[in-house]
């Protein structure tokens, strides 16, 4: 980027930097930082009582605010697990004649969104705030660019940032200004720990397949397309990876699931991204009953150890994991929510019915496509809570082997 491209705070923050390698400090040292305590845990743990566990603690973070008060200041550090405020004083981190770390490095030289390295002892203010007196200050990272500024003041936030085109596309950014958005990250990695401990525990086998294929199966969608140099073939990104897990169900495996990476090269919103996880498995021996016997317990299990309950509020509804779940036949759920049985209906009379409850449709659509559009328009949005819809009509899914 040139510099005619730079906002003025880039400038300044260049210049700045250059100010300090001219001082012989090193704006983004490699040696190792003790880092021995967290905002979050100290803040949690501290007591009077406890002062002389706290009395040399060492923490990194980035600085998000700073009260100046002349020979001393006031700041907020964020790190890791959350924010934590220090108390900075002049002729604490400058107890010699030479005051230039603070009246230059620190006052000067120093912007919010750097990381800066502290060593302190924790006490409570008169305010009654945790926080940290510092005795040493290192500058562990010069920030280059200003981040956006997010106020809060007696509990409300300001200016937050709400774009989800910023916050999709610079997600490192969302994260520094938005801490809570960690949370989502978290308990995403929680979830996976979940459900690959409770596969493993149950006897499944985890495996990876090929990313790259010659033919690319299991999914009818458009591939990514690359070129194999050394075998002067075409290639393409999976997407899915079902056929290579069955061939290992054929190859003699009972039980075997991939996280698997997909790559589908069609149409993008917020919530269809052209890459994306996926977890797959597949057993032998087993049938639909098992399946849904496995999923709840899967779901229940997944469920505590994320949120350490089986009730989770999504919005203004409360789900329950908790197992068994729900379960009703595709054609009781369209007779319970139209007043209509369904089951010995034939084409023309599916199309009737769904006149009458004012679903369009057309002359393509055969049976199993009618009595798709009657449980999606009249049903599907009824159930909340988790529920299986078994029995499909064989028209709706010719490939399943029929209930006995």
């Amino acid at each position: 980027m040139s510099t005619q491209q730079l906002s003025e705070q880039e400038l300044l923050r260049r210049e700045k930097l250059a100010e300090l390698i001219m001082m012989g400090i090193e704006p983004y040292p490699a040696p190792l930082f003790p880092v021995n305590a967290f905002s979050t845990d100290i803040k949690t743990n501290y007591t009077e009582e406890k002062k002389e566990e706290f009395a040399d603690v060492c923490l990194a973070g980035r600085i998000m605010s700073v009260r100046d008060m002349g020979k001393a200041n006031f700041c907020v550090i964020q790190d890791s697990k959350g924010r934590i405020q220090l108390y900075i004083k002049r002729d604490e981190i400058c107890p010699g004649e030479d005051k230039t770390l603070y009246d230059i490095v620190w006052k000067k030289l120093l912007d919010i969104g750097d990381i800066i390295g502290i060593k302190g002892r924790v006490f409570t203010t008169k305010t009654g705030e945790t926080s940290v007196h510092v005795s040493e200050l290192t500058l562990l990272s010069k920030s280059l660019h200003p981040l956006p500024i997010v106020k809060e003041a007696e509990g409300q936030t300001f200016d937050a940032v709400t774009d989800p085109e910023f916050k999709y596309r610079q997600r490192y950014a969302d994260l520094i200004i938005n801490p809570a958005v960690k949370e989502t990250f978290i308990k995403r990695t929680k979830l996976v720990n979940s459900i690959r401990e409770f596969l493993n525990n149950h006897g499944a086998l985890e495996v990876d397949t090929p990313v790259l294929q010659s033919i690319p199966g299991g999914a009818a969608a458009r591939p990514f397309m690359t070129h194999h140099n050394a075998l002067d073939i075409p290639l393409y990104l999976r997407i899915a990876n079902e056929l290579y897990l069955k061939r290992l169900i054929v190859g003699g495996f009972d039980w075997v699931y991939e996280f698997s990476r997909n790559f589908r090269n069609e149409g993008m919103d917020r919530t269809h991204n052209p890459e994306f996880t996926i977890l797959e498995f597949y057993t032998a021996y087993k049938d639909y009953f098992w399946m849904m016997e496995t999923t709840e317990q899967l779901l229940e299990k997944a469920a505590m150890d994320v949120c350490g309950t089986t009730d989770v509020t999504v919005g203004d509804k409360t789900i329950s994991f908790k197992a068994p779940f729900k379960r009703i036949s595709i054609y009781d759920a369209i007779e319970e929510h139209t007043g209509t049985d369904v089951s010995k209906m034939n084409e023309e009379q599916l199309r009737s019915v769904c006149k009458q409850q004012h679903i369009q449709v057309d002359n393509t659509m055969g049976k199993g496509k009618l009595i798709d559009e009657l449980f999606g328009g009249k049903c599907e949005k009824n159930y909340v809570q988790p529920t299986f819809i078994i029995d499909y009509p064989v028209e709706m899914s010719p490939l399943d082997k029929e209930t006995p």
